[in-house]
């Protein structure tokens, strides 16, 4: 038979009920650290597997000079630190998130798993950037894929601190709240991922000389963006807080001022 509207109302309370309920922020963060690491180990496995000259072939074709068979391979060493600098930069970032969460919910942790979905994903990214090292559409469109993985991976995450200010009082600590010392720094460090795969993959679509060698040089220079960007909020924060106690200053001085003003002289 049709459900009524109060039963409908009442699996919509219940649905909602079980998104909200505590999930263990411990394990969650027990599971992500383990997927991190199993992530970060595949990506050495895999640069150290393939990526080893031969040693008849350093002696034959590179004269004995190690350092020359090494650079034969200096497109694949720039993608695995490019690979795992992004991965180490994801981690940080959830591990930032998950200090100023108090209280996880099931819908975090759910968010939390499709994040990870996608950072499991990241030594394809790898391969196939190292693979399509030479310019072609190929290499284009591995860099594209390098992206949309990497996007995902981080909105995900951003997507969990959204959840959270949404009952911020229960999960989030008091810096990370709204007017929050560490609130406008939260948000600029879970929107910089995103914000930079985005931008790389419309530079692909515009520029037909973009390469994996600038794709992986990006990504190693994102950390020095991010330190610039705490240092640049921090400034900003400390200039603003200057700028409104000296306004608030003038404004103390002149109402004491006029406190000291007889009442013809403040008239006139």
């Amino acid at each position: 038979g049709q459900r009524t509207e109060e039963e409908e109302h009442h699996s919509l309370e219940t649905f909602t009920f079980y998104l909200s309920e505590p999930l263990s922020k411990e394990r969650v963060e027990a599971f992500s650290d383990g997927v991190y690491a199993i992530v970060a180990t595949l990506l050495i496995l895999d640069i150290c597997e393939d990526n080893v000259p031969d040693p008849r072939e350093v002696e034959e074709k590179f004269h004995d000079s190690l350092l020359e068979a090494l650079s034969e391979y200096g497109p694949n060493y720039l993608a695995y630190f490019g690979s795992f600098v992004t991965i180490g930069l994801l981690w940080f970032v959830h591990h930032s998130l998950f200090l100023y969460v108090t209280k996880a919910t099931r819908l975090m942790g759910l968010l939390n798993i499709l994040s990870l979905a996608f950072i499991g994903g990241l030594p394809l990214a790898y391969q196939l950037t190292s693979e399509f090292a030479e310019k072609s559409h190929n290499e284009i469109e591995a860099i594209q894929v390098s992206c949309v993985i990497t996007f995902f991976a981080s909105i995900f995450q951003f997507a969990i601190w959204t959840t959270a200010l949404l009952n911020e009082e229960e999960t989030l600590h008091p810096f990370a709240r709204y007017g929050g010392k560490e609130h406008a720094f939260m948000f600029a460090k879970l929107a910089l991922y995103p914000c930079v795969s985005l931008g790389a993959f419309f530079l692909t679509c515009l520029l037909s000389e973009f390469s994996t060698a600038i794709f992986h040089l990006m990504q190693i220079v994102i950390p020095f963006a991010f330190l610039a960007l705490r240092i640049f909020v921090r400034i900003s924060l400390t200039a603003l807080k200057s700028v409104m106690s000296l306004s608030r200053q003038k404004v103390v001085l002149l109402e004491e001022e006029e406190a000291c003003l007889s009442p013809n002289e403040t008239l006139s």
